[in-house]
């Protein structure tokens, strides 16, 4: 049986495997500067099974990979059949499990959480163009989408609160958002509704103290760790509203689990972290827990969708440029007839192609941010940007798969991680077509074709 890990390669010195017989060194297979992939075969049978873990020397100490994360103790065995994956953030070696509570403690450690919040409830005040710059770095990294959306939402998610929320909301709800301490969140689109949000059906009903919640979300990301939620519901009826996009509120509320159930949905990729279906049963919500005034939620949400569309956009120019790199690496070092692959044209073109999309895309994405960043209207730049974003990471990620060739198709070379992961931007949180709706309308002044 062959056992791999993954690690950073400043992080470890030494990795062996250990079964309760036998020590075995593993061996360096694959990998870069970024990530580099170990691997040891072990004996074993299927009558007697295998049990086995990993230490770790990073120089005068030895951890011990277990199945309950990483330790300087002794750690219990992995049984036969776990796929224990280890990834490093920050220097740090983190078991699959708890990887993004580490992702997103030690992001707070480093004062990066706050990023764009305001200094008096400890964030650094700095704005989207700075937001972006780290998102962008996050996903390059090679952490991709799954480590950009572990903290997406504590970033940029919670603006309406800054900007709609009272001074004792902000007082009260910013701060552990900003430390770490609590994790959200957003609960907009639904199974019926989709892009079409003045069409919700989940429903806010007026109680004595507040409102009683019930209805269903769909792809709630982090909801199964998550102790907040932000979500939107109707206050009032849409056919008793002046307009269908009046009448929505938007809450920010107790994750209370007895009111809602989460269940993840399987996915393509970015699986690190989870999607969820909600049902939401008699969920209550206090007075105090209203952001903003009640049926203006679709306004407030309104205004943070220009933010939004930069940082998916930057995200994805930054999960092709670490595709980009694999690709440019993977074709210096492999020989075929005697050469190079990436002395070759039919290799090189692609790339060079993707990087000048990527370099592009880039541009008017942070043009976005230093628009909205000075008060000024970005919607245009914003929307582009974000088309643009999602396709230029596409297709340096296709790229590079096939730059690797059949090796792009391995989880070895992780590209294919990349490519699966590529899609996301192209999809949410909203489609190409709907951008270029926007654009035929309001740029270019031609009539609403929906």
């Amino acid at each position: 049986m062959t056992l791999a890990i993954t690690v950073r390669p400043e992080d470890v010195a030494k990795l062996e495997v250990v079964t309760p017989n036998r020590r075995i060194p593993l061996t360096r297979t694959a990998g870069d500067e970024i990530l580099e992939t170990w691997r040891a075969k072990v004996p074993w049978n299927r009558r007697d099974g295998l049990k086995y873990r990993f230490e770790l020397g990073d120089g005068p100490k030895t951890w011990v990979l277990g199945a309950n994360g990483v330790r300087e103790k002794e750690a219990e065995w992995f049984a036969l059949g776990d796929e224990p994956v280890c990834q490093a953030v920050a220097g740090t070696i983190f078991f699959q499990d708890d990887w993004q509570e580490n992702v997103s403690g030690a992001l707070h450690a480093g004062g990066w959480l706050g990023v764009a919040m305001p200094e008096r409830f400890g964030g650094a005040g700095l704005g989207l163009t700075e937001a972006a710059l780290m998102m962008q770095t996050v996903a390059a990294s090679g952490a991709g989408f799954s480590g950009a959306s572990a903290i997406h939402l504590n970033i940029f998610g919670l603006m309406p609160i800054v900007k709609f929320g009272t001074e004792e909301q902000q007082a009260r709800f910013l701060p552990p958002a900003i430390d770490g301490t609590d994790k959200a969140c957003f609960a907009v689109t639904e199974p019926n509704s989709g892009l079409d949000t003045a069409s919700l059906e989940t429903r806010a009903e007026r109680t004595k103290d507040g409102y009683r919640i019930t209805g269903r979300k769909i792809w709630t990301t982090n909801a199964q760790r998550a102790n907040k939620i932000l979500l939107i519901a109707r206050t009032t009826p849409k056919d008793q509203a002046k307009r269908p996009t009046e009448g929505l509120s938007l809450f920010y509320a107790d994750f209370d689990r007895s009111k809602i159930e989460a269940n993840p949905i399987p996915k393509m990729g970015r699986k690190a972290v989870e999607c969820n279906t909600l049902f939401i049963e008699d969920l209550n919500v206090t007075n105090a827990e209203l952001i903003g005034e009640e049926g203006q939620g679709f306004k407030i949400l309104l205004s943070g969708l220009n933010p939004e569309r930069v940082l998916f956009a930057v995200e994805a120019i930054g999960l092709g440029r670490a595709a980009l790199k694999r690709a440019a690496q993977y074709a210096k070092e492999r020989i075929v007839f005697g050469r190079p692959i990436g002395q070759n044209q039919g290799v090189q073109h692609p790339l060079a192609k993707a990087w000048a999309e990527l370099e592009a895309a880039n541009l008017l994405a942070f043009k976005a941010a230093a628009l909205y960043d000075a008060g000024r209207e970005c919607g245009a730049e914003a929307n582009a940007a974000k088309y643009l974003g999602a396709e230029a990471g596409f297709r340096a990620c296709e790229a590079s798969v096939l730059a690797h060739g059949g090796m792009g198709y391995a989880k070895e070379y992780f590209v294919e991680r990349y490519f699966r992961e590529a899609m996301i931007a192209r999809i949410a949180p909203v489609s190409r077509e709907m951008i270029l709706n926007f654009i035929a309308e309001r740029v270019l002044g031609l009539p609403k074709s929906y």
